[in-house]
């Protein structure tokens, strides 16, 4: 370092810097840490349980309450949150993910399902606090008649948090090989304790506490726009899950004999890709997007999976059609993906923010549910082809939901409607 250069030059620069800028790079780098964790965790589970010998189902019914305690948490975080404000839920999805980590530290031989399955629900409730509370506190920390530069902002955020959770992926496949199953979560573990602790100090404490208290029926929106986007989120994830959870790992694994450290690779390098393009939403969709954008979008991610479904049964290598394809499922998913996180975020009321994005995440996770049990049995049944279809036919769905949604800023409608 130069000698003319101060010590400590970059708590200076962060000191100097907008309020609102300080706080979302500290909602930012907390969202980040926990995504590695999160990615990292759930190829952890999946491969590890693989090789014990489990069968597809099995391994999908280890992440039930892991989605099925994310639809409640994200109705009671978003409350919560509007109550005694987004900086506390953001802290407690990080100390709730700690000591999930922590309770899969005991012997093998305790590792039974029911325990895993506990352990997968403190980490799915961990979770959606935490994506809740990232998402609404973007929301409050950019001017409301400024929507390009929040679309901006929610398309950083979550497209780099994407980009990390395939890192994560990668991650956990890694420490697995490297380190086993025992030494990757203790790591994991101290790692996220010490972002734990640095956010209980740095996260602004009256961040999104709304002004009016809000009550328990109001987590239910009263907003035309947020329920039908709410709607088409649950079939648009549902989509990604039933063939990308359960199914493409073991798919990977069972019949192109590929390793851990392979299927954790290829995963990570997909998910990375799709984070730099979700990032760059914006500039494929443009900054003003609205309900006939996502209607267009879906309708062309629909037809990916029902081509590789088409050519799986053709003479082509399968290798081939699952890469390419996943390529460009991935490219397109992004896109739907961002353009739905910058609806949700710009539909949302002012006062109570989190109510609003929690609904809508609530939606996410009864996708994500319907999309990880029907991803380890239409599979194990049926093979990976069903569940292709089955992505198509959701994918259908959504784009015709999207066709309600509202078109410009007057058909907005916050209230009832």
């Amino acid at each position: 370092m130069p000698s003319n250069m101060p010590a400590n030059m970059p708590t200076t620069m962060l000191a100097n810097l907008p309020s609102a800028l300080r706080q979302y790079l500290v909602v930012t780098a907390n969202y980040w840490a926990f995504t590695l964790t999160d990615g990292a965790l759930r190829m952890l589970v999946v491969l590890y349980f693989h090789g014990l010998g489990y069968s597809p189902l099995q391994i999908a019914l280890l992440f039930v309450f892991y989605e099925a305690f994310g639809v409640v948490t994200n109705l009671l975080g978003g409350w919560l949150g509007a109550r005694v404000g987004l900086n506390r839920t953001m802290n407690i999805g990080l100390g709730l993910q700690v000591l999930a980590l922590a309770m899969l530290l005991v012997p093998q031989p305790l590792l039974a399902v029911p325990w895993v399955m506990f352990a997968q629900a403190l980490s799915g409730i961990a979770k959606d606090l935490n994506k809740m509370s990232a998402k609404s506190a973007i929301k409050l920390l950019v001017p409301g008649d400024q929507p390009g530069r929040l679309y901006h902002w929610v398309s950083l955020l979550t497209g780099s948090k994407n980009a990390l959770k395939g890192i994560g992926f990668f991650l956990g496949g890694l420490l697995l090989a490297t380190m086993g199953f025992e030494g990757a979560i203790a790591s994991m573990a101290a790692a996220l304790s010490l972002v734990w602790v640095a956010s209980l100090l740095l996260l602004k404490r009256d961040l999104g506490r709304a002004k009016v208290k809000q009550k328990f029926r109001d987590v239910f929106s009263s907003s035309r726009g947020v329920n039908l986007l709410a709607a088409a989120r649950v079939f648009l994830f549902a989509a990604r899950d039933v063939w990308f959870v359960v199914a493409l790992p073991v798919y990977l694994s069972s019949q192109f004999d590929w390793s851990h450290w392979q299927v954790g690779g290829f995963l990570a390098l997909w998910i990375v890709g799709y984070g730099i393009v979700q990032s760059q939403a914006p500039r494929l969709t443009g900054t003003a997007p609205d309900g006939r954008s996502a209607f267009h979008w879906a309708l062309l991610l629909s037809a990916i999976p029902a081509s590789m479904a088409l050519l799986l049964a053709s003479e082509l290598p399968a290798q081939l059609t699952i890469i390419v394809g996943l390529l460009l499922f991935g490219m397109l998913f992004a896109v739907n993906s961002g353009l739905h996180s910058f609806l949700i975020v710009h539909f949302a009321r002012e006062d109570g923010v989190s109510m609003d994005v929690g609904f809508y995440y609530m939606a996410n996770a009864a996708g994500r549910l319907a999309g990880t049990v029907l991803s380890g049995w239409l599979f194990q049944a049926y093979g990976l082809s069903a569940c292709l279809w089955v992505s198509a036919l959701f994918l259908v769905v959504a784009a015709a939901i999207s066709l309600g949604l509202p078109r410009n800023e007057s058909d907005k409608q916050i209230g009832p409607g």
